[in-house]
């Protein structure tokens, strides 16, 4: 079980102290736990809110690896299901350009898996709870090395004067559950029209027909639909999608939230209390129409434990040219899949009609290439630990 606070008035130095109880956050612990490091975890202990929260993870090999290597992957079978395989991957650009991607094809039995925010949250929390080495807190404690894994909008990192260079996209992301007319069959399903960008992920199970979308439109559209009636949004998405699931219902209430690009311009600092490291979406967030997200949080958190777990004996946990090697490692990640995204959007936000007619001509002559979107769909999926 997790290991019992110190008593009041005998301080206990730890390893790690990690700031942050988000997945990213969880993960870690678990990660650097397991080679018997001391590690605070500081942060609440539950969703600090009654809000049910209706987003839904895309989560690749490499990601699910980093999970079901410290046993926190959700049940695949639990009822109903809370992890999605996805089979199939479709997408459309705005002129009849067309791309598919398919699991059989590329040799692999799932493109990705979606999963439930809610159920992988309370996995690791249950697999915090029976890991030794790890403490609750609820203030940071004296520490080796910080971990910053509050967000993007993280205090601790504002506190320390880290730049963190914003670029908003002018977009809310408008994220609900969908309840389909016909099951879903496995595939994940994105639509890239006038700018907007809008995806449908398959949820409860192989056989399910319920989708969770997200949908990135102008901030003053997403306003609109969240004040409308919400049988208002899901008959938009049934237009949108062309009907390819039937006819769409509510099934929560939709949400929404900006859209930016954002980056640390340095992931570490150097404190006269101890090193600090930041990860997650403390240190980076991009436009979720790459799914990628969790995925590059979960990666930096693996590449931080690996850099710790190989340490040469004599260096210490916050050895400034330690944590240099995990920055490098992981900006050149991020950074390349920061200009895919940030030139996918900027390409599809183009108004041009010739611009247009190229961007949809290539995603057919793409979807004809064979061995580089074999290629594009395995980087996609990361790499094996």
């Amino acid at each position: 079980m997790t290991s019992p606070a110190p008593r009041a008035g005998t301080p206990r130095r730890y390893d790690v102290a990690i700031r942050g109880t988000g997945v990213v956050g969880l993960t870690l612990a678990l990660l650097l736990a397991r080679d018997r490091l001391r590690v605070a975890l500081v942060g609440p202990r539950a969703a600090t809110t009654d809000t049910p929260d209706v987003r839904a993870y895309a989560l690749n090999a490499a990601a699910r690896q980093v999970l079901e290597s410290v046993r926190a992957w959700p049940d695949d079978s639990a009822s109903p299901p809370t992890v999605t395989p996805v089979h199939a991957m479709q997408v459309w650009g705005d002129q009849g350009g067309e791309l598919r991607f398919d699991a059989g094809v590329v040799g692999v039995p799932s493109l990705t898996w979606i999963v439930d925010v809610p159920a992988l949250e309370a996995r690791l929390r249950e697999a915090v709870g029976f890991q030794a080495g790890i403490d609750w807190l609820d203030d940071a404690p004296p520490a080796a090395l910080t971990v910053v894994c509050e967000g993007k909008h993280s205090r601790t990192r504002q506190a320390l004067g880290i730049e963190f260079d914003v670029k908003p996209y002018g977009h809310k992301a408008v994220a609900a559950r969908l309840q389909a007319e016909q099951p879903h069959g496995g595939v994940a399903r994105q639509w890239f029209v006038q700018g907007q960008i809008m995806a449908l992920l398959p949820l409860g199970g192989a056989l399910g027909n319920s989708v969770a979308l997200v949908w990135s439109v102008p901030g003053e559209q997403a306003d609109a639909w969240l004040a409308g009636p919400p049988q208002a949004l899901a008959d938009a998405v049934t237009e949108r999608s062309h009907g390819v699931l039937g006819q769409l219902q509510m099934q929560s209430p939709a949400q929404a939230w900006p859209l930016e690009s954002s980056r640390a311009r340095h992931w570490i600092a150097h404190t006269p209390g101890g090193s600090v490291a930041l990860a997650g979406d403390a240190a980076h967030a991009m436009h979720p129409l790459a799914g990628q997200g969790l995925n590059l949080g979960l990666a930096d958190a693996a590449e931080l434990a690996r850099v710790l777990h190989g340490r040469e004996y004599w260096r210490e946990l916050g050895d400034p040219k330690l944590l240099r090697r995990y920055e490098r490692a992981r900006q050149a990640d991020v950074q390349a899949m920061a200009w895919l995204t940030e030139g996918l959007f900027g390409l599809f936000d183009h108004a041009d009609a010739r611009v247009q007619a190229l961007r949809n001509w290539g995603l057919s002559a793409f979807d004809r290439s064979g061995p580089l979107k074999r290629w594009l769909a395995r980087q996609a999926m990361g790499p094996a630990l």
